[in-house]
């Protein structure tokens, strides 16, 4: 959880361990790029601070949220209040969206 000015960034587990999958599969190849990119994902997240509208509308299985196109990636949040962002995953958009954990039936 972070915070700055007037809004607070919550990432949901489902979100961190995407972010864990992320660098684990690329340090497989090289560590340095493997924490380069998960440097570059937390930008992208921490842009969400001064503009939490950046994504576009995101709209599955009845949960209303947005998306923040970053490289492959579809960083998926939502308003929990006014003043909190939840980011619910970091998703490779060529993995299924249907197979995603962060949407299961429960939510």
């Amino acid at each position: 959880m972070a915070k700055r000015g007037s809004i607070r960034i919550e990432i949901l587990p489902t979100a961190k361990t995407d972010l864990q999958d992320i660098v684990s599969f690329i340090a497989q190849g090289s560590l340095k790029y493997a924490l380069l990119e998960k440097q570059l994902i937390i930008n992208a997240i921490n842009q969400l601070f001064s503009f939490p509208d950046l994504g576009k509308p995101f709209n599955y299985r009845s949960i209303n949220a947005r998306q923040l196109v970053f490289k492959n990636y579809l960083i998926i949040y939502r308003y929990k209040t006014e003043t909190v962002l939840e980011i619910l995953t970091i998703h490779h958009h060529a993995r299924s969206i249907g197979n995603n954990p962060a949407f299961t039936d429960e939510d």
